[in-house]
């Protein structure tokens, strides 16, 4: 086995000498504290280039191991010891580990434990939250900080299309035009890094068949995929409305309303796939109301789903939905049956914005839908302020002593990184 290590080591140390990467955002206030820190996120999002961004910012730098490599079949918890010695043998003693898809040896948890007990900083990366969660729920407790890692976000896609010089201010008709035109890229493309630099539906193909068949149909012993597929169809092509488990059934035909909940639980545990609940003070209630699904990005809606004109809409209300995740703080929608408000963000138990979703504004019925919808979630949470995010459309509405902010989506996409313009 050491020699097997030894060899995989040399492989990826060669392998990442030679890649062009492009760099993600990452507080560096997590480099110098004592916790594991762990980066999960869907396949291909860019985390084994942000562990590499971090390696470069580390005075050492030589204990990497990925382990989603086929040569590792054999590799079980009792060698981590011997991996251990390899690196000692390769390179003295160090006090930092890298290690990117450690998820996939069982029993991983153990080792790091170990390792951070015995004083050494260790980063990992995983690409399945419920395995990290588990493990990290039952044997790593306060020892680690959990960050979710997701395709581009806007300011990182104007950065990588070279024009980061926006993201300081955006001023004169000249530079609202060029974001706005770089937004409406943004919104088809997605923030997936490989199909940015390819522009190749192949790689779209290539990571969803690994997550299904991988991270989906393998890791959870599945052997229906007609089901698994026509759920993940449907949903997508579906973005945004109301589902129930019942209904969901019915649709990819099984008899059973828990199946269909496994499936999709499978389905978020890889990041694909994201089931939103409606607010309730009852949790049982909020249990039982239908559920909207979103993904993880644009670009991969377009690739799975059923297309249609006038879908501009609930794509912009899923990359508002990933934008929120990517911000912290639990997100849920609205219905009092009266009005339904798009996304409410909850801080602890206290609900603390409201955001609508809307493309267009020109209509004076969809205006007046909207802001309905939205005052009726800031009185039901008693917010005084909420915002309606639009395609190109800005405006300030004041009713009820309440402040409405509608923005495009670009400058409430850009709020996060250099605030309000």
């Amino acid at each position: 086995m050491k020699q097997l290590l030894k060899d995989i080591i040399t492989d990826q140390k060669t392998f990442l000498a030679g890649r062009d990467t492009i760099p993600r955002y990452f507080s560096e206030s997590y480099l110098n504290n004592e916790e594991i820190i762990i980066v999960s996120g869907v396949r291909r999002c860019g985390k084994s280039v942000l562990l590499q961004q971090i390696r470069r910012k580390m005075p050492q730098q030589d204990y990497f191991f990925n382990f989603d490599d086929d040569r590792l079949t054999q590799f079980r918890v009792e060698h981590f010891q011997e991996l251990y010695e390899v690196f000692v043998e390769l390179y003295g003693e160090q006090n930092t580990f890298y290690f990117d898809e450690i998820q996939n040896i069982p029993g991983w948890e153990h080792f790091v434990k170990r390792l951070y007990n015995s004083g050494k900083k260790v980063f990992i990366t995983g690409s399945n939250a419920r395995m990290l969660s588990k493990e990290l729920g039952t044997y790593l407790t306060g020892c680690y900080i959990a960050i979710e890692l997701y395709p581009f976000s806007f300011a990182e896609y104007l950065t990588f299309r070279g024009r980061d010089k926006l993201l300081k201010s955006v001023s004169g008709t000249v530079e609202r035009g060029e974001i706005q035109s770089l937004f409406g890229a943004y919104f088809v493309e997605g923030g997936f890094p490989m199909y940015l630099k390819s522009n190749d539906d192949i790689v779209l193909k290539t990571l969803y068949d690994n997550i299904l068949y991988k991270d989906v149909m393998v890791r959870n012993q599945l052997v229906n995929e007609r089901e698994v597929k026509e759920l993940v169809y449907y949903t997508v092509s579906n973005i945004g409305k109301p589902l129930t488990y019942t209904s969901l059934a019915k649709v990819i035909g099984v008899k059973n309303p828990t199946t269909v909940k496994n499936y999709l639980e499978y389905i978020e545990n890889t990041y694909l796939l994201f089931p939103l609940s409606q607010l309730d003070n009852s949790v049982k209630t909020q249990l039982r109301n239908p559920k909207k699904v979103y993904a993880v990005d644009n670009a991969l809606i377009r690739r799975l789903g059923f297309h249609f004109s006038g879908e501009e809409g609930r794509l912009l209300e899923n990359l508002v939905y990933v934008e929120l995740r990517r911000r912290g703080g639990e997100i849920f929608y609205h219905n009092s049956g009266k009005a339904e408000c798009d996304f409410v963000v909850r801080d602890g138990f206290r609900v603390c914005q409201a955001i609508q979703v809307c493309f267009l504004m020109d209509d004076p019925d969809t205006r007046e839908r909207e802001l309905r919808g939205l005052f009726d979630a800031l009185n039901a949470y008693n917010l005084s302020e909420g915002t309606i995010v639009t395609n190109a459309f800005a405006e300030e509405v004041t009713r009820e002593g309440k402040s409405v902010h509608i923005l495009p989506a670009w400058k409430w996409l850009l709020e996060a990184q250099w605030g309000k313009i």
